[in-house]
């Protein structure tokens, strides 16, 4: 699947944005490994694999939740769209750890799972991403850097 991504807004260069986008790039390169041992026969390998995608992510959320999608979320603007975000976190969270990927019916909900990660990601990195640029005051980005250090301690 090929997500074509924006680099006109600058928001790349934001420290943070980085971060998340270092993130997101982790997580779908575990997903996209973790398809290919299925393919090879290897559900133990894919196993591991979707474990790994699913603790980056844990902190991956916790870092967006607790920072910018919290003080972006108090604009009513983006409210319902980062509610959405969140509650598709939610699903993914609850179906990862569920899968049996030796199971034929369970790889094909993580193969659409994993679809679903790539278009979730492409309405951060496409959406809110870039809306952070304008809605957010030095203030907030100081709240959400500190979030995210707080999700990752090392």
């Amino acid at each position: 699947m090929t997500v074509t991504m924006c680099h006109y807004c600058g928001c790349r260069d934001i420290p943070l944005i980085k971060e998340f986008i270092a993130e997101h790039e982790r997580v779908t390169d575990a997903a996209g490994d973790a398809l290919r041992a299925v393919e090879a026969g290897d559900p133990a390998r894919a196993r591991e694999l979707v474990d790994r995608m699913a603790a980056e992510l844990a902190t991956h959320w916790r870092g967006e939740e607790d920072g910018l999608f919290r003080v972006m979320s108090e604009d009513p603007e983006y409210a319902d769209y980062i509610a959405a975000l969140e509650a598709e976190h939610r699903e993914l969270a609850a179906l990862l750890p569920e899968l049996d990927l030796s199971d034929a019916d369970d790889v094909r909900t993580f193969t659409e799972a994993v679809h679903e990660l790539h278009r979730h990601i492409a309405k951060e990195e496409d959406g809110l991403f870039p809306a952070s640029l304008t809605a957010l005051s030095g203030d907030e980005w100081d709240a959400s850097m500190a979030a995210w250090r707080a999700a990752h301690p090392r």
